[in-house]
């Protein structure tokens, strides 16, 4: 392979936080369903931080975003223009000794238009919203 295709295959995730859980499975579905990232990870996070001149303390949902360096600058931009913050976090760590199998996987769903699209449909929602992780279940609790 050449530097460039080394380059362009170099895998990363991509993080932004959003406000609330619908937010993040909107921005997510849009990534995924566009092939800019294999997959998107949400998780709830609490966020402490100054914000025009205020100590801004909040629960946000962080998203994960499973891309080639390739889709990274598609990525940033419609992270960009589809965030509903003024001002929203994007920051990209490189994925290292990442094993065979799921490197190739990765890099075939995030190939460019044009390309086969994935033989399976993607999972539809349930019609009730499951229960998130950080909620208790207070059936199981008894």
């Amino acid at each position: 392979m050449t530097g460039s295709i080394d380059q362009e295959q170099q895998l990363l995730t991509i993080h932004t936080t959003v406000a609330n859980l619908d937010d993040a499975r909107q921005l997510a579905r849009r990534v995924v369903a566009g092939r800019l990232a294999a997959c998107a990870q949400l998780q709830p996070i609490d966020s402490l931080y100054f914000w025009k001149g205020e100590l801004v303390e909040e629960q946000e949902i962080r998203i994960s975003f499973k891309t080639s360096r390739g889709q990274q600058p598609a990525l940033m931009e419609l992270i960009r223009e589809a965030h509903p913050y003024e001002l929203p976090e994007i920051s990209t760590t490189p994925l290292q000794d990442v094993d065979p199998a799921y490197r190739r996987w990765l890099i075939e769903q995030v190939q460019p238009s044009g390309a086969p699209a994935p033989a399976q449909e993607p999972k539809k929602e349930p019609e009730q919203e499951p229960k998130s992780p950080w909620q208790s279940d207070p059936i199981a609790e008894r």
